[in-house]
């Protein structure tokens, strides 16, 4: 299946950022592209586009399991009668995440990020996989390029750490079936979300309980003036697009790639012991 026309791909988190960005690009590569969105102007955006392969899925929320079943059962039908091509691959990028200390989480948003990031995805594989043991085809997970602790961004790194876990058991359970599970590590990227998370932790300073957010804002503001140096050197999402293009290509592509400010070295500074890690992190925190 080297031909781009015969291929159809689904990716979640489409109306925005990297998965905006992946959309166009493998549309004009000749996939068929099947976009979900959660939005009714999500959806315009999309046909505002003009692609004749792009098809949205909507709505379809990855915290909401009937979504998932009926936009599973359409492209089930549609490939069974030969109306959009076989499904060659899944690509995971619907996600989001917040600033926050854990003791001060919102718990409601937490549970959310992670149905969005680990319980959505994984229903969709399930209903999804038997196209996909067809097609000898690939699961593309975007994930942050570093499993170390990093403080205040627990409900970002924390799925993370289970998609790692998830993509490396996948690979594992479906290496019968030929079926690649591959990290897409993406470090800075240049989208709208850091400006967004920034101007939400902002607000939240204000709406935290005076008593516990006093305990924290002086490191929070230390983290948004690091913040604002490391986005002037973010990448340009077209970039992590490029590669995914490259990897669905690939014959045998390597289970985990890096790109993005700062990726190569996340991805190095996992591989020293934790202590040390935790160790560096502490100092850090405590300069």
């Amino acid at each position: 299946m080297n031909n781009t026309s015969n291929k159809s791909i689904i990716i979640t988190g489409a109306s925005s950022g990297i998965g905006y960005a992946v959309v166009r690009h493998l549309t004009k590569k000749g996939y068929t592209v099947l976009a979900t969105i959660r939005k009714s102007s999500d959806l315009e955006k999309l046909d505002a586009l003009g692609l004749t392969n792009l098809i949205p899925l909507y709505p379809f929320d990855l915290t909401k399991p009937d979504q998932i079943e009926l936009v599973s059962t359409s492209v089930n039908d549609k490939i069974r009668n030969n109306q959009i091509p076989a499904l060659y691959a899944i690509i995971n990028i619907a996600g989001g995440g917040h600033i926050s200390p854990i003791e001060l989480m919102n718990i409601i948003e937490f549970r959310n990020e992670l149905e969005k990031r680990l319980v959505g995805p994984v229903i969709l594989l399930q209903k999804m996989l038997p196209l996909l043991r067809h097609t000898k085809g690939r699961v593309l997970w975007i994930a942050t390029p570093g499993l170390f602790p990093v403080p205040y961004v627990a409900d970002i790194h924390a799925p993370d750490y289970a998609v790692n876990y998830l993509a490396r058991t996948l690979n594992i359970e479906l290496y019968p079936d030929d079926i690649k599970n591959i990290l897409i590590r993406c470090g800075g990227i240049n989208t709208s979300s850091p400006e967004r998370t920034e101007n939400e932790l902002i607000e939240r300073l204000n709406s935290w309980p005076k008593n516990i957010s006093a305990i924290y804002k002086k490191r929070l503001s230390d983290l948004l003036k690091d913040f604002k140096k490391f986005n002037s050197k973010r990448t340009d999402p077209e970039k992590v697009a490029e590669l995914i293009a490259k990897v669905l290509l690939r014959k045998k592509p390597k289970v985990r790639y890096n790109i993005g400010h700062m990726s190569r070295f996340g991805g190095f500074f996992e591989k020293l012991p934790q202590s040390w890690v935790d160790f560096i992190m502490k100092k850090r925190e405590s300069n």
